[in-house]
């Protein structure tokens, strides 16, 4: 059995290299296998952390069971398994057809990753709405906009949601009641991303005096990225923004909405030194967390 094994494997080797010898364009086939690997690496990501990998590795296991079937000459469980993976693309679009429609569509606004003036004004008013109804409620919030460099390397521990960004939605999500209030919210490309987040906090020990969890995370992503933070205090209700570790505080609805205007239309500026350090830093916040 095993010297049959050998035999079969020397086979296909040599079937193998007499095809490359013949057919190997070394600039295509390179080419052709990086699409390839990117396309598959492209793929993982999108599936990581879903139900989608459970059922890949089902399918993956069916086929193994049907390359052994042929090889021990099983042929009743080799006609089930053709007749059950002989429709495989249909079962495939069936499975995976959410993801397949959240993927297409990410992969679109890969394409068009600017935001138009309508978008980037419509979600500055949802957030800046949701954000003074949970000042006025004393709610705590950290709201995280990405702006030129990505956050997907920093998000630990965030349930998916790719839903739109609209001030019910972020509102309901830090209630008390939420399991998912303590976390960041975390908004890319025009779209509510990631919620329960956790951040990376601050090494720096020259902060305000009373500024609590939520602003150390804040300063400590903007301190690796270039994104733009949002926090609400939840002892005072205080609101600040937070960008290149600099944090503006005790923002009111017409102040914050042009902060966050300015900060995704130019998405190359921080806040003005000037600004960060003339704004007034209220010593009641102490405790925030």
């Amino acid at each position: 059995m095993i010297e049959y094994v050998f035999d079969l494997l020397r086979a296909q080797a040599a079937e193998l290299w007499s095809f490359l010898a013949a057919n190997f364009d070394p600039a295509r086939d390179t080419l052709d296998v990086l699409l390839v690997a990117v396309g598959i690496y492209w793929l993982l990501l999108l599936i990581k952390g879903t139900r989608a990998i459970q059922i890949l590795v089902g399918l993956g296991a069916l086929i193994g069971l049907r390359v052994a079937a042929d090889f021990f000459e099983l042929l009743t469980l080799a006609w089930l398994l053709d007749n059950f993976l002989g429709p495989a693309v249909l079962i495939v679009v069936i499975l995976f057809q959410s993801d397949i429609r959240r993927g297409l569509g990410r992969l679109g606004r890969g394409f068009f990753p600017r935001l138009s003036e309508r978008q980037e004004s419509q979600l500055v008013e949802e957030v800046v709405r949701a954000v003074q109804t949970l000042a006025a409620r004393r709610i705590g919030a950290l709201i995280v906009l990405e702006r030129r460099t990505g956050l997907d390397d920093q998000i630990e521990a965030g349930t998916p949601l790719d839903a739109a960004v609209t001030k019910e939605l972020l509102t309901s999500i830090f209630l008390p009641s939420s399991p998912l209030h303590d976390g960041a919210v975390l908004i890319q490309q025009g779209r509510l991303s990631y919620a329960g987040t956790i951040l990376p906090l601050t090494l720096r020990t020259d902060l305000p005096e009373g500024v609590g969890t939520r602003h150390r995370a804040a300063v400590g992503i903007t301190e690796e990225t270039d994104a733009a933070v949002v926090v609400v205090s939840e002892e005072t209700g205080a609101i600040s923004v937070v960008m290149g570790g600099e944090m503006l505080r005790g923002l009111d609805a017409p102040r914050l909405r042009v902060v966050l205007r300015d900060a995704l239309a130019r998405p190359d500026e921080e806040i003005p030194e000037a600004e960060a350090s003339a704004s007034p830093a209220p010593t009641a916040e102490a405790g925030t967390r």
